[in-house]
This record gives structure tokens, sequence and C-alpha cells, in this order.
């Protein structure tokens, strides 16, 4: 059955401010390919990245509680969901690309290895003398070359704009010198990036796009927001501990005036919506005001502005920064956490040194990958095989590799 011409113009391309990112006028793909009759390249990047192995893996790795505390809580994929509808919201309300803002958001964490942060430390200082370990290099790895589904590229050729946006989320990695700042000031860039800038220049020293930095505060907003509902849930903080924050205590006072006796359950949720939603709309509100001066100007104005445009206020930038502290200090360094964690760290370094001392632990595709590369390379394909883990796929490598494993409870 033939399918009817369509203006796909007409449908897919809503109208955008000046400098949003426009997929007709972007920067392309590493390499070329032709254009699709009924998506645009951002909505590619998009769909590339949902049916990739490494975005499926997400489901079983660590946010803050290992997989198999409980049901409800948060996993790696459950976070990257919760941070891609609040992208698109901001995109959305600020006349923004959503596909790109969502593009980036589903692919920010994609190079997290098992267990969260403390996998991520455990293979840094493992791969200490071999450019170290970054998931966030680790995620442009996998997004360019470690993802093979494609029969003319490793990778998935995701669009320049996409790409800049994973791994300048943040900011800028360089200054105007080419000195490290940001997260990387003071040493080294990554490894997995400094290979990748040298066939694919992504400006290291520019802000990305609006919609990269409407990305990375809504990681910010899902991790503030969710966190304290898993570490509600769990019984690792009360509702007393949130009393610590200026804006967790006006919102706790919201709730109860408005809702008296309100029950346990419906409190942590009215609190929940209300921290996303007062953080949504300041941004929002923020971003308004930072853009104005950019109206008629295009998305390479944004790159250049020298400061990120999506941003809290200044007074809630510094109420968010409280909350992040209480959080710090009553649930990210509990001691039920710092346990677990310490004993995912073990596994960690256990498996890796499992693996680079004896090459034929590992799975016959990956050391049939290893007797073909240089010796030189082991370590990256080592952390590469360990970094696309799921928690249980570790725990279970670790029992088939060494006599005990910790339960991580």
């Amino acid at each position: 059955m033939d399918v009817p011409a369509i203006d796909v113009t007409a449908w897919i391309l809503r109208p955008r401010a000046s400098y949003a990112a426009d997929p007709t006028r972007g920067r392309g793909r590493l390499t070329h390919e032709p254009a699709s009759p009924t998506r645009t390249d951002f909505q590619r990047d998009r769909d590339r990245v949902l049916h990739s192995t490494s975005f499926r893996r997400l489901k079983h790795k660590t946010q803050v509680f290992v997989y198999h505390e409980g049901d409800h809580f948060r996993t790696r994929l459950t976070h990257t969901l919760e941070v891609a509808q609040i992208a698109r919201s901001i995109a959305r309300a600020l006349g923004l690309d959503e596909d790109l803002a969502e593009t980036i958001a589903l692919s920010h964490d994609i190079g997290h290895p098992p267990f969260g942060h403390a996998g991520e430390k455990a293979l840094d200082a493992c791969m200490a003398g071999h450019g170290g370990f970054d998931h966030n290099a680790q995620s442009l790895r996998a997004l360019t070359k470690l993802e093979k589904r494609y029969a003319d590229y490793d990778g998935l050729n995701l669009t320049f704009e996409s790409l800049e946006g994973v791994v300048k989320h943040n900011g800028p990695l360089l200054d105007a010198e080419g000195r490290t700042v940001g997260a990387y000031a003071g040493r080294p860039l990554p490894a997995a990036l400094v290979e990748y800038a040298a066939v694919h220049d992504l400006g290291l020293d520019t802000h990305a796009t609006a919609e990269a930095q409407a990305a990375a505060i809504a990681d910010d907003i899902a991790y503030d927001a969710h966190d304290i509902d898993d570490g509600l849930r769990a019984g690792l903080i009360t509702l007393d501990d949130l009393s610590g924050s200026q804006l967790l205590a006006d919102i706790m006072a919201e709730v109860r005036d408005r809702h008296p006796g309100l029950d346990h359950a419906r409190t942590v949720h009215e609190i929940v919506r209300r921290v996303i939603t007062r953080l949504v709309e300041n941004a929002i509100g923020e971003g308004a005001r930072r853009l104005a001066p950019f109206v008629g100007r295009d998305v390479d104005a944004v790159r250049a502005a020298g400061r990120p445009l999506i941003a809290f206020s200044p007074a809630m930038a510094e109420a968010e920064r409280e909350l992040k502290r209480l959080m710090f200090a009553k649930l990210y360094r509990h001691p039920y956490l710092n346990r677990v964690m310490a004993d995912a760290r073990q596994v960690v370094t256990d498996l890796y040194g499992a693996y680079a001392a004896d090459p034929k632990a590992l799975p016959p595709e990956w050391a049939r990958a290893e007797a073909s590369d240089a010796p030189a390379r082991r370590p990256r394909l080592v952390a590469d095989f360990i970094a696309g883990m799921t928690d249980r796929y570790a725990l279970s490598e670790h029992a088939r590799l060494f006599d005990a494993t910790p339960e991580l409870r």
C-alpha cells in the first residue's frame, strides 16, 4: 500500500525561539546520512538512544539504592526518564527544541557503571594510570564507539548537537587557553574525551545549547526531589530532617496548612511534587529573563554567552545548594549507604583486578577483542566491559570469580 506524501515540516517543526537549536540547520553527523522523511535529526537521535542496549541496562543500575532493595526506589533508568520529562517541560516553556533536550537527558547517564557513583569512584581508582574513568566521558564513548548496531559505523552516529550536549551539559570543559575548568579543573581531561576530540571537535571551550542546559538543570531538579522521596521511603531520613532546608521547611508548612491531618504517604508526595514545581517554575522564569537579550540571535550566541542561560535565580540557587548540603549530611553519607557502597566499590575493584590479570575470564567476545587489541588497551577494554554491567550482572560475575560476594544489604 502506498503511503501518501505529507508535508513533514508542517507537523514536526513547531515554532521555536531564534536561539533554539534548529534540526534543519545543525552541524550534522560525523558519518553523513540522508535525512529522514518523517523525523527530524534530533528525533532520530532520541529514538536511537531509546533503542540502544546501553539505555536498557539503566533499568538495573543504582541511582541511590541498589536494585534489590525495593521495587519503588528509583533506578538509573527511572531517574533518567524523570529528567527527560522535566527537560521537555522547561524546553517547551522557553521555545527550545524539546526533542534535543530529551535526547540529551536520556543520554546523560548512559556511561554510568554499576552501583552509581560508588562504582564510578572504584573504576576511576583502578584506571588511575590509564587515563582514569568518568561517567560523562563514558557516555560519549558508549554513544560513539561501544554501541554496535549499525552496518556503517560504530556507535549511534548522533548529531553534533546531541553529543556536545551530553559532554558539555554542565558547562565548558576547557577555557580559551585550553586549560581544564569546571568538574575537570586542575586535572587532565578523561582519556575518552581526548580520544574523541581528535576526530570530532565538540567545541569543549564553549557552552552547549540551551537545550543541553535545560537537561542539566532538570537533572538537578530530579535528584533533589526524588532522592527526598526515596530517602523517606527507605526510612533513612525523616520529615523532621527536612526542616534543615528553608525551602523544604516552607513547603512542609504549606502542605500542613492546606491539608491538616494528611497521612504520611500523601504528605511526602505533596512535598516532592511541590519541590519539583517550585524549582521548574524558577528555572523557567530565570531562563526567560536571561534569554531575553538573545531574542533574534541564534544558537551560537548561546554557546558564546560565557555563562549558563538556563539557571535558578540567585536566591533559589542558594536554597538548592542548602538542600543538597542537607541531603549529603542526612542521606548520601548515611552509615547504611556508606557501608553498602563500600562493599559495592570492592565488587568493582575485584572484578577489574580479575579481568586485568586474566582476560580469559572475560566473556568470549570480549576476550577475543582483547586478544586482537594492543596490550596497552587492555585496561580501557576491561573498564568498558565493567561500565556496561548492571548491578545484578556485576554481582553474578563476582560470585563466579570469587568465593565470597557481598550481599549489598
